[in-house]
């Protein structure tokens, strides 16, 4: 499922393919006091879950949290949540580097097709992908096969930064590494290892945060953690005291993987200093391993993408015709994409002006505002819902159950994948435009409108397709908030999946992938770019 933290990626990538900032950035020193204003209440919206799940907890006090907290099924949730990160981060990292390095480091051969294909498992929602091994092995089931599905689901997010670093990594380190007598294996762990240190930590990361916050793939296959406790909690008695009290914990263990990952990079740079051009890396030679790679990178690609294809397209074979029931899909369709549609132009619109002060102000306020933009987003999903639900409930209960929650919960969780976006293209916006059209005689509004945005579009067209696909895959949230009557490709999907009748969810799970694919282009053709450079 592609979640509210899936930015991490396509921040780095599109940062790295990003010029620097021009030099005429810190013309405007401070923003003006209407964009200042406008932005403040968004940072205090962006704050509202978090604060919503603090003030909860903190209201309970000490006592009633430890009574809470001190649960046997507490520490089982606690135990199954951080030891899915444990086990699952380390052989994501392990089958993304060691793709990564096959692909853009060895002879193997087919390595135009095994860039893109290692790529293409991000189209795959995790929820999807447990819906595959499932219909596959119908005993699968408990923390291994959550192990299984995850790893399967999340790998790309270290392969796609990881052979992005490798096809730009200066050879001349390795060859020098070599003449001072360091072995192949050496190499690998003292040269090559430690360039790659900001791609696994950042996919890492961005892992674990996708772990804390799935629902679909670990409900199907039976196994509690944080996030499917506090979703069945609200189900089932929508106790806000037990269920604040698990988001605070899920919400600590977040802060608690984003700190660690800042704390582990730390201010380390990997720049190649000094003149002159960088050559091509060389192929390392296989010889003998070539086939026993060769069957590892097939076996990757079968189990990650194949299985689940594989699956879709067989219960579409066996539901056959009867399974294409256009009265609810073609509904389910317009709803989802009438939803991600909307969300993406809005989100769109509300993260220019964080861009703008992020790349044409210095100083700690549009540090803050940059940083703040991430801190909601980075909570998983059902913490944001569960936090507008009960605010709307208890301060404007008309809002309940009404479009207009579900946009500001996709708004909240979504918003870095429009804002990096935007932000690589003001980058590219020389100030000078702006200057000489207003000297020009032209007003502030009409050079925002025939510059800069004319300029910015089309990465803006790039956020808002990522939110897009991000919104049409998105279901915790919209489960818990969307109005009664809503019926997305995602929650058919998961309804008809509950039941079992894996057939009639064959087409909705095919669309589904369909929608993601625009994703998985953009992340491939940002890559390739961000490693041309």
């Amino acid at each position: 499922m592609v979640t509210p933290t899936a930015t991490a990626i396509d921040a780095a990538l599109i940062d790295a393919a990003a010029p620097s900032e021009t030099p005429g950035r810190a013309a405007a020193a401070r923003p003006g006091p209407v964009l200042t204003a406008g932005v403040v209440l968004l940072v205090i919206a962006t704050f509202v879950p978090i604060g919503y799940v603090a003030w909860s907890v903190v209201s309970l006090g000490p006592a009633r949290v430890w009574e809470l907290l001190a649960r046997p099924r507490v520490l089982e949730l606690f135990v199954n949540t951080v030891g899915l990160v444990v086990v699952t981060v380390p052989i994501c990292i392990v089958l993304g580097v060691g793709a990564a390095w096959l692909v853009e480091r060895s002879d193997v051969p087919g390595r135009a097709i095994w860039r893109p294909l290692f790529v293409a498992p991000l189209a795959v929602p995790a929820f999807i992908n447990s819906y595959a091994w499932v219909s596959v092995v119908p005993t699968l089931h408990g923390f291994w096969a959550g192990i299984l599905v995850a790893s399967l689901s999340y790998f790309p997010f270290v392969y796609v930064p990881a052979a992005a670093t490798l096809r730009r990594l200066d050879p001349a380190i390795e060859e020098s590494a070599r003449t001072l007598g360091s072995s192949p294996a050496a190499v690998f762990r003292r040269v090559v290892l430690p360039q790659l240190r900001l791609a696994v930590l950042g996919g890492g990361l961005l892992i674990g945060v996708h772990l804390l916050a799935e629902y679909g793939a670990f409900a199907m296959l039976r196994f509690s953690t944080f996030t499917t406790a506090i979703f069945e909690q609200f189900q089932a008695t929508f106790n806000g005291a037990a269920g604040s009290t698990l988001a605070g914990v899920l919400m600590l263990l977040c802060l608690v993987l984003l700190v660690g990952e800042a704390g582990v990079r730390g201010n380390a740079r990997y720049a190649r200093l000094g003149s002159g051009a960088q050559r091509t890396s060389s192929s390392h030679d296989l010889g003998g391993m070539t086939l026993p790679a060769l069957a590892a990178l097939a076996a990757l690609a079968v189990l990650s993408l194949g299985v689940p294809v594989w699956t879709i397209l067989r219960w579409l074979w066996i539901g056959g015709a009867d399974v294409w029931a256009l009265g609810e899909i073609v509904p389910s369709t317009v709803q989802t994409v009438a939803l991600a549609a909307g969300a993406a132009a809005l989100t769109t619109v509300l993260a220019f002006p964080f861009a703008w002060i992020a790349v044409r102000h210095r100083g700690f306020f549009a540090r803050f505002v940059e940083g703040s933009n991430f801190v909601t987003s980075s909570m998983p999903g059902i913490v944001t819902a569960l936090a507008l639900v009960t605010v709307a409930i208890r301060f404007a209960p008309p809002l309940y159950q009404t479009a207009t929650l579900v946009l500001a919960a996709y708004v909240l969780m979504f918003m870095p994948r429009a804002m990096v976006n935007l932000r690589s293209g003001l980058a590219q916006v020389p100030p000078t435009l702006e200057e000489a059209s207003r000297s020009l005689g032209v007003s502030p509004t009409r050079t925002l409108l025939r510059v800069t945005l004319r300029l910015t579009a089309p990465a803006a067209a790039a956020g808002a397709s990522l939110v897009f696909v991000a919104v049409a895959t998105e279901l915790t949230a919209t489960l818990l908030l969307a109005p009664t009557g809503t019926n997305t490709l995602a929650m058919r999907f998961w309804s008809l999946s509950s039941e079992l009748a894996y057939a009639g969810a064959a087409p909705y799970a095919l669309l589904l992938v369909v929608l993601a694919v625009p994703v998985t282009v953009v992340l491939f053709q940002q890559s390739s770019r961000a490693a041309a450079l």
